[in-house]
């Protein structure tokens, strides 16, 4: 079926009107990730997604082990109303063991991550205990067992420690240490070609002519796919131009999976943008419910609908021109769904957090608005307010705000001391 014939078959999915969750869940349902793998050494494999499940070889921690500095016990012979006196018959270090067994009576000074010495069962804190001499009296209330981690209570033998499909972090890169894996199997690199259109476009390091601008978009997208690990090919700036459009849409169809544009997806605009999308692949153009960022495609370019010489095809992501609108429809749309292809899961999604609106927002139901914010800690709680011009041309906004101020769909205006949903950017961007 028909990427168009699957979208056309979603209950109330209209293309001129399209809500956020809609088209987000849309993408999502379409993508599945790359098939091919690769093994890495541990280090380099940071920011990769799993390819296949670690199990664990052996018991982490291999043996029980104290969880605290202070004094093995036996807590039989602890007394339940009154301070227990024991001398002290040796001192057992981390990566060392007790050699023999402490008597009736008897305890032995203990240093964090040492075996508990035959008989011990129970590890009294050296902070509650007073010393006296070449004894130790321990006061009453100790829990049997307490302050020693148990063999495998981290990861035990034989069980998964790690899913595939798990983004490795640094606790996953120090998870896998722990059992001794040099490499691992990993997803390959997302190959992303990108690239912007428009004659009134100029590359850094060239004089403007009238009527130019630098073009900035493709310096924020290799930031945002430089943050996700994604291998990039930067075409450039592409002229509105028939021939020169088409060349780069092969080109970066046939050597990417993933292809990202901005400009030219808007309607009314005199370009050729969204004919050459139509022409060299199958490609759903959206009005979608939010501000900013409206237009945008979505689609592949090649496969089914005009297959290269290899049949191979790339997903394709059409953005607005404007710089903000080009980063909030990455950042609602694309992020997620590089992952996705990446094979990560669970997605490693940045949550809305609630904060107080110190000021009022004019707002309209009927579409989802990102602005700008700032989000602070006042008098003990988060508090947010927008920052300056909103307009999606106005890239300022962005470098100036630490958060989205998230108004949903069905949100009117807000006022000030309203509670609002914030995405914050550390994290995200």
């Amino acid at each position: 079926m028909s990427l168009a014939a699957r979208f056309s078959c979603l209950h109330d999915h209209d293309p001129e009107a399209l809500s956020v969750d809609q088209a987000r869940r849309f993408i999502h349902s379409q993508l599945r990730p790359v098939r091919a793998y690769e093994r890495l050494a541990l280090r380099s494999a940071l920011g990769r997604v799993l390819a296949r499940d670690v199990v664990a070889p052996f018991n982490v921690p291999a043996h029980d082990n104290s969880a605290m500095d202070g004094y093995a016990v036996r807590h039989a012979e602890l007394s339940t109303r009154g301070a227990t006196r024991l001398r002290v018959v040796g001192t057992v270090l981390a990566g060392q063991t007790f050699a023999g067994k402490p008597g009736v009576g008897q305890c032995v000074r203990i240093m964090t991550g040492a075996l508990p010495p035959a008989g011990t069962d129970t590890v009294v804190i050296q902070e509650v205990v007073h010393v006296d001499g070449d004894s130790v009296l321990i006061p009453a209330g100790q829990r049997p067992g307490q302050n020693i981690r148990l063999a495998g209570e981290d990861l035990a033998a034989g069980q998964p420690a790690l899913a595939a499909g798990r983004l490795i972090r640094p606790a996953e890169l120090g998870l896998l240490a722990s059992l001794g894996c040099a490499e691992v199997s990993v997803h390959r690199r997302l190959r992303v070609a990108f690239f912007s259109t428009g004659d009134e476009l100029c590359s850094i390091g060239t004089p403007l002519a009238d009527g130019e601008v630098y073009d900035s978009n493709r310096y924020t997208l290799f930031g945002m796919l430089a943050r996700i690990g994604c291998e990039m090919l930067d075409l450039g700036v592409v002229r509105d131009d028939p021939g020169s459009l088409e060349a780069a849409f092969r080109e970066a169809a046939a050597a990417a999976d993933v292809v990202i544009t901005s400009g030219g997806v808007s309607v009314g605009e005199a370009d050729f943008v969204k004919g050459l999308m139509a022409q060299l692949g199958e490609v759903l153009f959206w009005k979608i419910a939010m501000k900013p960022g409206r237009p945008m495609a979505f689609g592949r370019i090649g496969g089914a609908a005009a297959a290269d010489a290899d049949g191979h095809s790339a997903w394709l992501f059409g953005l607005p021109g404007n710089p903000v609108a080009v980063m909030a429809t990455f950042y609602q749309f694309v992020r997620d769904a590089l992952y996705l292809l990446m094979g990560a899961q669970p997605l490693p999604g940045v949550p809305l957090l609630p904060a107080v609106c110190t000021v009022a927002i004019r707002k309209s139901t009927g579409r989802t608005e990102f602005q700008r914010g700032v989000l602070a800690r006042v008098d003990g709680e988060w508090c947010v307010r927008p920052v300056g011009v909103q307009g999606s041309g106005i890239l300022r906004s962005m470098s100036d705000a630490n958060c989205f101020i998230v108004l949903e769909h069905d949100r009117g205006p807000v006022a000030a001391g309203d509670s609002v949903s914030v995405q914050v950017f550390d994290g995200l961007l």
